[in-house]
């Protein structure tokens, strides 16, 4: 059995060729995380405009498919290409949190779907975030 930590480089060697036209370009990881975040905004809000068309929510794993190889670009382009920053860590914490917001605060607006346990699972997306964020600050202190 293949474990995702064995797909892991194998999806990053397919996308390789991606980021070194990327950065011959003059692409940072900075921007590839900033179009993450603002797409997967945009994806929600069109879903929140149109929630009674529930054939929208389909357009979330196809997205979280792109989005997860965008997040995979970004940080090869901050390893590989000495693109790390502090500015570039808390820029993609932040914009997962927007996009993680974005993309399951629709679900409330479903009919007959509860408002309080979509603001949960939105709330533990954000912690979830935040502790990554907070990990490394707290045991370095």
């Amino acid at each position: 059995m293949i474990s995702i930590y064995q797909l892991k480089p194998r999806f990053q060697n397919l996308l390789r060729p991606l980021v070194q036209r990327l950065y011959d370009n003059g692409t940072t990881a900075n921007q590839i995380t900033v179009l993450a975040g603002v797409v997967s905004l945009l994806v929600g809000l069109l879903i929140a405009g149109f929630a009674r068309h529930l054939w929208l929510f389909a357009l979330i794993p196809l997205w979280m498919i792109v989005r997860m190889a965008l997040n995979a670009i970004d940080g090869m382009l901050a390893r590989e290409f000495g693109q790390q920053s502090r500015l570039g860590a808390y820029l993609n914490e932040l914009c997962d949190v927007i996009a993680d917001s974005a993309l399951i605060l629709p679900f409330a607006l479903i009919p007959d779907v509860s408002l309080a346990p979509v603001l949960l699972v939105t709330l533990l997306a954000v912690f979830s975030e935040y502790a990554g964020v907070l990990g490394p600050m707290v045991g370095a202190s």
